[in-house]
C-alpha cells in the first residue's frame, strides 16, 4: 500500500475509534437515550470528520449490541423490554460480583488510590448535583474497580454490561438527592472492597448492584 494511502487509512481508523468511544461514553452516561436516532451527517458535522469514520464506528457499536439497526434506514441505541433488561441485569450483578471479589485479593495502593480518587469525583458531582458530572463519576468509578482486577478480559465484560445498561441505569437518577444517595452507596462498598476479604467483597456488590438494579427497572 502507497505510504500516503496507509496514512489516509490510520487516520480514518483513528478518527473512527475516536468518535466510538466518544458515543459509548456518552450512552454509558445516559447522554444517549433507548430508542435514538443517530445520525451520520449531524455526527460527521458533530466530530469534524467524513461520514466514513461515522459509518465505521456505528458500525462497531452495532456488532457490540450497543446499537440496532432500523427497519427503515438509521441506527438507533439499543431498546430492551423490561424481562430482557431484567436478564441483562441479573449477568451483569454476577459479573460485578466477580470484580469485586477479585479485587478484594489483588488490591494494591495504586488501585486503591484510583478507585478514592473516582468516589472523590462522584461525591462533588453528586452535592453540587450536576447529574451528567455525576453519571460520568459514576462510570469511572466502576471502570476504576474493573481494572483493578488485573484482569483485562474480565473488565471488558463487565465495561459491556455497563454500555448496554447505561440509559436506563441514568434514568433513576431524577435530581440532586437520588445523586448523593448513590455517592454514599459507594462508601459501604468501598469498605466491603477494602477489608480484602472477598466474601464481604462479593455480597457488599450483589447488595449494591441489586439496589441499583432495583431502582432502574422501577424507572423504566
Amino acid at each position: 500500500m502507497p505510504r500516503d494511502a496507509a496514512k489516509s487509512s490510520e487516520t480514518r481508523q483513528s478518527a473512527a475509534q475516536r468518535i466510538e468511544q466518544a458515543l459509548m461514553e456518552e450512552i454509558s452516561a445516559g447522554e444517549l437515550t433507548p430508542g435514538q436516532r443517530l445520525d451520520e451527517v449531524g455526527l460527521a458535522t458533530r466530530f469534524g470528520a467524513s461520514r466514513t469514520p461515522v459509518r465505521e464506528a456505528l458500525s462497531r457499536l452495532t456488532a457490540q449490541g450497543v446499537l440496532v439497526q432500523g427497519e427503515k434506514r438509521g441506527v438507533f441505541v439499543a431498546e430492551y423490554s423490561r424481562e430482557e433488561l431484567s436478564q441483562i441485569f441479573e449477568a451483569m450483578h454476577e459479573i460485578e460480583a466477580a470484580c469485586a471479589r477479585i479485587v478484594a485479593q489483588r488490591l494494591n495502593l495504586l488501585t486503591r488510590s484510583d478507585i478514592l480518587t473516582a468516589q472523590a469525583a462522584c461525591i462533588e458531582a453528586a452535592e453540587s448535583g450536576d447529574r451528567a458530572a455525576y453519571l460520568h463519576a459514576n462510570e469511572a468509578f466502576h471502570q476504576a474497580i474493573y481494572a483493578a482486577t488485573g484482569n483485562p478480559y474480565m473488565a471488558e465484560i463487565a465495561s459491556e454490561f455497563r454500555r448496554r445498561t447505561g440509559p436506563f441505569r441514568a434514568k433513576k437518577f431524577a435530581g440532586r438527592e437520588d445523586l448523593i444517595v448513590s455517592a454514599k452507596s459507594h462508601q459501604a462498598l468501598i469498605d466491603d472492597i477494602f477489608s480484602e476479604d472477598s466474601s464481604t467483597a462479593s455480597q457488599g456488590m450483589r447488595a449494591h448492584m441489586t439496589a441499583s438494579f432495583m431502582q432502574a427497572l422501577k424507572a423504566n
